[in-house]
């Protein structure tokens, strides 16, 4: 199929809207194209009872997965709403759903489907994003529905409208790290005090269980003068928190010659001295922070930088690590704790375990419980094993899946046995206040770790 990618000229300017007959489409009914060929919709013109007119739609945005997800699709409401349409959560009143999609483990997938399910019944037009269609475009769920790959938000308004006039659009061909993506007028933030921006795209691992590398591919960082820029724009803003995210934080800057200190020093230069906007720096992984562990302890101790890190460990065997394709060994992550908790007054490490990896004995697992009960870490992810199609270690001899449930119960209970806090009361904290609790009560704040 035709890719809307290669209708674009080099150099559009920001905004660049296609003309609609470079779209490539598949329309649902045989005189779909006649009709629209070439395009004269009025207002009384509409497929299915909805307006074919651009920009007077309502549009249901719902997002599943990681912050760099969130920050994808509050990227493609700004788009949207720049050209007219009306962005919503109410999703009984939308013309059209927009569903950005996570295929890190299967419940995400799943309530993907559903969600694709109930959309169907209720006949609305359905466009799916994301890292789902990204990686596993021949799911028998995503017949019939609009797909918008990761590398091909910028052409969100293009398929909306085609998909309001009854085509299927599929626009996944892979592109080279989009620079316009900093250039572009605006985004929605879901937070109007965070503002989540991704510093690159893609990774340098091949673990064996993951499916996001199939859809985000290898590592694209934007550049410095890009992400200093819009870190200018979001301070003038009035936002209050910066949340770098990325698939690997540490890997940033590898493929265009610098490295995650280059950008965080410069992206600190531009912090205002009141502290009125913090940085949080996002997941990393191992490997690629081992050289700069100094340089990023430094960098933590500035006041307008969390003493936070989110390092995942994914478990306690080397056999295990090794076996995930995980590329460095368990002293070498202790290395990076014990280095930063060092080196940084009151650092706070996250990470991540997965339970029942195929081939994980009971040994293994003893040694994951060993490691967390040592450090105590105060936020732990986690999650049973699940196969994901296409990757090698779903082709691996699996836990019994009641085992695999038997060891996360009983992690989650060692975690929860834990009591970071105790200490805290009776202290005065400076916090910074973002967002307010589901239960519309309580604040959410953050104070300096």
């Amino acid at each position: 199929m035709e890719d809307i990618e290669d209708a674009v000229p080099a150099g559009a300017p920001p905004g660049f809207r296609l003309p609609k007959m470079t779209v490539g489409i598949r329309p649902r009914k045989p005189t779909a194209l006649r009709n629209c060929s070439p395009p004269q919709p009025s207002v009384s013109s509409s497929i299915n009872g909805f307006s074919t007119v651009p920009g007077t739609q309502t549009i249901y945005v719902k997002t599943f997965g990681c912050s760099h997800n969130q920050s994808d699709s509050e990227y493609m409401a700004g788009q949207l709403s720049a050209y007219g349409y009306t962005i919503s959560e109410n999703p009984e009143h939308a013309d059209v759903w927009l569903i950005n999609t996570c295929t890190v483990k299967s419940p995400s997938q799943s309530a993907m489907e559903t969600l694709i399910h109930k959309g169907r019944a209720a006949k609305k037009p359905l466009v799916v994003a994301g890292c789902v269609p990204q990686g596993s475009k021949d799911l028998k769920e995503l017949d019939g529905i609009s797909l918008i790959g990761v590398q091909q938000i910028d052409h969100i308004v293009e398929v909306v409208e085609e998909t309001l006039k009854g085509h299927e659009v599929r626009l996944l061909k892979r592109s080279l790290t989009n620079q316009l993506l900093y250039q572009l007028p605006w985004q929605i933030r879901k937070n109007k005090f965070v503002e989540i921006l991704p510093i690159n795209v893609g990774c340098l691992g091949a673990c064996t269980y993951c499916k996001t590398k199939h859809a985000r591919g290898h590592l694209g960082s934007y550049t410095v003068s890009a992400l200093v820029d819009r870190v200018k724009t979001v301070i003038a803003e009035g936002v209050k928190e910066i949340w770098l995210s990325s698939e690997d934080t540490g890997a940033y800057g590898r493929d265009i010659g610098v490295s995650l200190p280059i950008l965080l020093k410069a992206l600190v230069a531009e912090l205002p001295p009141d502290r009125n906007t913090m940085l949080r720096i996002g997941m990393t992984n191992p490997p690629y922070i081992l050289e700069h562990l100094e340089e990023i302890a430094n960098i933590m101790l500035h006041p307008c930088v969390y003493s936070f890190l989110h390092v995942p460990v994914q478990s306690g065997s080397d056999s295990v690590l090794n076996a995930m394709k995980r590329e460095y060994t368990i002293s070498e992550f202790r290395f990076v704790v014990d280095t930063l908790m060092r080196l940084v007054p009151d650092m706070q490490i996250a990470t991540d375990v997965i339970c029942g990896f195929p081939g994980e004995t009971k040994e293994d697992f003893e040694a994951t419980i060993n490691l967390i009960k040592e450090y105590k870490f105060p936020h732990v992810h986690i999650s049973q094993f699940y196969p994901r199609p296409g990757t090698p270690a779903a082709r691996m001899r699996k836990v019994p899946t009641s085992e695999v449930k038997k060891r996360s119960r009983e992690l989650t209970n060692i975690f929860e046995s834990f009591t970071p806090y105790v200490g805290m009361e009776g202290r005065i904290e400076r916090v910074w206040i973002t967002d307010s609790a589901a239960d519309g009560i309580h604040l959410v704040c953050t104070i300096l770790y």
